[in-house]
């Protein structure tokens, strides 16, 4: 059976929920079952911003995740919040840029990944959570990478098409990223 259990957090304007829309597009793409949980404060930009996502090849009982396998923490403040929940055994994905410290837990898996100059280096400054997208990818295997471009498309509903040559590269190496780690 598989089932993986993701919970995406930072600031909003990073591209949190797009992150967690690409994994449900994909995984509706790829006919899994799907659950797609947004939450955010009263600022989308800059105000806290995080969401929960299961893909499963069965039904799913709940929505809701209280020990997601994987986090990916955007920045410092979701570092401090979300690393207590990963469950034993996860990973825990931190943008280096902006979380300044590494996991302090021993019974999980962390990677602190510089997504935010890996961004600049491909030539796209805003491009951090697709750095962390491609890494997670890489990570957990739950979609097939080679239809990226496809996801990315329906994420972001047309738009930003001009951008998805750098997008998909810099979604290639956050994965990159991982396969040096």
């Amino acid at each position: 059976m598989m089932k993986k259990e993701f919970l995406i957090a930072g600031f909003g304007g990073q591209g949190v929920l797009s992150m967690g829309l690409f994994l449900a597009y994909g995984g509706i793409a790829e006919g899994k079952k799907v659950t797609y949980v947004p939450s955010y404060g009263a600022e989308m930009r800059g105000g806290t911003a995080n969401c929960l996502v299961i893909l499963s090849d069965r039904d799913i009982s709940s929505p809701l995740i209280s020990d997601p396998g994987i986090v990916i923490a955007m920045n410092q403040p979701s570092l401090a919040k979300f690393e207590p929940v990963v469950r034993p055994g996860g990973v825990l994905l931190i943008n280096s840029s902006l979380a300044h410290r590494p996991a302090e837990r021993q019974d999980i898996t962390s990677y602190s990944i510089p997504a935010q100059e890996i961004a600049n280096q491909v030539g796209l400054p805003r491009g951090a959570n697709m750095v962390m997208l491609g890494a997670l990818l890489e990570i957990s295997k739950v979609l097939d990478f080679a239809a990226s471009e496809d996801y990315l498309v329906k994420t972001f509903r047309g738009k930003y098409l001009n951008m998805m040559p750098l997008n998909l590269a810099a979604m290639e190496a956050g994965a990159q990223f991982i396969r040096n780690f």
